[in-house]
Formats: C-alpha cells, sequence, structure tokens
C-alpha cells in the first residue's frame, strides 16, 4: 500500500565523525598520527626492533582474540584477500571443498577455487544478497570455505553451532569483518582470516592468519598438486614456513601500518578487550534496528534477524515508490541521497556495495561511536524526503 511521509525538518547536529566506510574503516575515537612510534620508520623490516614491532602485533592479535595456545598467528602480504587466498592454496585439495557464498566476496573465493584450483569434488552453497545458504546441508568430511560476515551483504553466520565439532576437513573462515566484533567460537575454525583495516581502523595491504594445529598438520603432510605464487605460499614442500609466524613476513610491510596497527590494538585492550569491542559493535547495531522499527520505508538487507551484521550494516528502501523504479533509477537515487550527505559533511562512504542491491551500507565496528550513528539516522531520512519530493 502506498502511504505518505510527513515532511520532516532538516537535522542540525551533525555527527562528530562523518566517516561511515565499510573498509578502510574510522580510526579510533582520539587517534593522531602523532600517537604513532615512528623510529622503526626507514629501518630494516628483518633488524631487531622492526621485527619486535611485527612479532607485538601478532601477540597482541593472539591475546585480545583469546584465541587458543596451540593456535599460530601470521602476518601475510595483500589483506585479507591475500591471507584467505594464501589458506585456499596451500591447503586445498587432499579432500572435497564445500564454499558457501551469499555475497561479493564469497563469490570471489567461489570463483578462485571452481576456476583456478578445479579441485576434483566441489560443492557450491550459493544464495542472493540478503539470504544465507543452508548451514544443515554441509558436509565436514570435506574442507568447507565461508566468510563468517558477508561485508557486502551485511548478512552473517548467526554463531558456529552448525559446524561439527568432529569434522575431518579443515574449516576455512573469512573473518575480515567479524574479528574484534563478534563473538567466535576458535574452537570451530581451523583457519582464520582478517585485515587491520576493517574493526581495528586500520590500514590496508596487510592480512592475518590464524591455524589451529590441525590446519599446520595439513602444511606438513600435504603439498597440493599446483603451483603456488610466492606471497600465497604457507609451506615450503612440506615444510611450514615459520617465519611468517614469527614477524618475518614473506614481503617488506609497512612499518608505519605496523605501528597504527599496534595503537589500534592497544585502544581496544583499554576498552575492555575483545569483549568490549563486541559490545561497542552491538551497541551500534542495537541503534539502527531501533531507527529502522520507527520507519516504514526502509529495512534492514539481511531476511533472517539472526544474521544481521553489527559491522557492515546493510540497508534497502522497501518503499512502493522506490521499489517500482529500474535498477538505474535505484542507484541514482542513492547516489543523490549520498551526495546530499556527502554535501552537508554528515555521511561519507555509505552507499551500498558496487554489486549489491541498491541501498546503504553503515560500518558499525568498534571505532564508530553510537551517538555518531543516532545522529547520522534523521539525516538519512532527510535525504531521502529531499530526493523523494
Amino acid at each position: 500500500m502506498p502511504f505518505f511521509i510527513v515532511k520532516m525538518n532538516k537535522p542540525t547536529k551533525k555527527p562528530n565523525n562523518p566517516n561511515f566506510s565499510s573498509g578502510p574503516c574510522a580510526k579510533r575515537p582520539g587517534w593522531n598520527i602523532q600517537n604513532l612510534r615512528i623510529d622503526t620508520l626507514g629501518r630494516s623490516h628483518r633488524a631487531k626492533l622492526p621485527k619486535q614491532r611485527l612479532l607485538d602485533v601478532i601477540n597482541l592479535s593472539k591475546e585480545i582474540l583469546q584465541l587458543p595456545k596451540d593456535y599460530r598467528v601470521g602476518m601475510l602480504p595483500g589483506s585479507d584477500t591475500g591471507a584467505i587466498e594464501a589458506a585456499i592454496w596451500s591447503l586445498l585439495g587432499v579432500r572435497g571443498v564445500e564454499v558457501l557464498a551469499w555475497e561479493n566476496f564469497g563469490n570471489d573465493w567461489v570463483k578462485d577455487i571452481k576456476d583456478q584450483l578445479k579441485p576434483e569434488h566441489l560443492k557450491v552453497h550459493k544464495v542472493d544478497y540478503g539470504k544465507i545458504p543452508d548451514l544443515t546441508n554441509i558436509n565436514f568430511d570435506h574442507d568447507v570455505v565461508f566468510t563468517w560476515n558477508g561485508t557486502t551483504s551485511g548478512v552473517c553466520v548467526p554463531n558456529a553451532d552448525w559446524i561439527s565439532k568432529d569434522r575431518q576437513g579443515l574449516t576455512i573462515c573469512d573473518a575480515t569483518s567479524a574479528v574484534f566484533a563478534m563473538d567466535m567460537d576458535w574452537s570451530k575454525l581451523d583457519v582464520v582470516t582478517w585485515s587491520w583495516q576493517k574493526v581495528l581502523g586500520g590500514e590496508g595491504a596487510h592480512g592475518m592468519i590464524a591455524m589451529s594445529p590441525k590446519a599446520i598438520q595439513r602444511l606438513e603432510e600435504y603439498q597440493p598438486n599446483w603451483p603456488i605464487p610466492k606471497i600465497f605460499k604457507l609451506a615450503n614442500g612440506k615444510k611450514v614456513i615459520e617465519g611468517i609466524f614469527k614477524g618475518e613476513t614473506i614481503n617488506t610491510p609497512s612499518m608505519l601500518c605496523v605501528e597504527d596497527a599496534i595503537d589500534a590494538l592497544q585502544w581496544i585492550q583499554s576498552i575492555g578487550g575483545y569483549a568490549g569491542s563486541i559490545q561497542k559493535s552491538q551497541s551500534n547495531l542495537h541503534v539502527v534496528k531501533q531507527w529502522v522499527a520507527s520507519q516504514n520505508w526502509i529495512s534492514f538487507l539481511a531476511e533472517d534477524t539472526k544474521t544481521i551484521s553489527s559491522t557492515s550494516i546493510c540497508l534497502k528502501i522497501t518503499d512502493d515508490w522506490f521499489l517500482k523504479l529500474s535498477e538505474e533509477e535505484q542507484q541514482l537515487k542513492i547516489k543523490e541521497i549520498n551526495s546530499l550527505l556527502e554535501k552537508e559533511g554528515v555521511a561519507y562512504d555509505i552507499n551500498a556495495y558496487r554489486t549489491a542491491p541498491a541501498g546503504f551500507r553503515i560500518w558499525g565496528g568498534a571505532t564508530v561511536e553510537s551517538s555518531d550513528i543516532e545522529t547520522l539516522l534523521p539525516w538519512i531520512e532527510w535525504a531521502y524526503q529531499s530526493i523523494k519530493s
């Protein structure tokens, strides 16, 4: 049924920080480049002090996330993409593979596995944006590759209960927009990858990988029959490249980015560690949930409320007027709204991902303050009414 929106006045209060991008994400509150150490800059990353700072990132990450003591944590080039690619190129092929995809990046891993690696037995579980595959229909005798949180769809797995504790295969999880923001059962995950640029609000180009003893054993006992690019190698032959887990990176890292990551990790510690970071993200989602519940023209892209992401919060317009527009017209209207918000200096980079349905994507990780999201939302409503009238 058509409905009428009461014309609202233009808001006056603006967010203190208008950066709501889903990657690279907002810097932590109070961030200042002058807070970063610079005595490692201009030095070899293999020198004693720079190498120690690289190791500090590894150790701090493991400590804050409360990863099991026998899990290995390492640093890789190429952000989360490099880390997850290293995992699938180095580990897959010994048994069947199942890949779950419900948004852009999951689809990328499907393409790489299907078109590049071409394992003998492959099953793809793929659904449209807003949905999640049937988690009860996974064969854990196979290796399973999935994203914990669909960064471009705002749809996440509700928990790890669906993963078999008696699995024979490995679980390989791209968790770049979930780590430090969502409660994750590490015992159900054999490989976890992430980057610094999401919940930490760090800089891009560096990836992290956590591996269970079972995943390390795979490296020691199995060598894929396909050639592996150097930056994706976790082992030479069947010998684990130990340097990855000791701060001896495969290629040259940016020490400025390393210092920035340490600053972000120490900030996470200051807000209550992993639990405090999760709570901040959940508070951000709560603000958006309350607002959406009060509106009759917008809703979450996620169809199941149990799968709504607290980090990449994706929204779609449900107004009949908007839905009658062509996809191209919808995209143009969203651009108009974003232009208005940018012009007012209240929101940057909240457009939906380019392959996702037209809508908004608001980052809700720990570096974003709930008060800023609360201030932003009336502006979105005002901008929408402005382009509709």
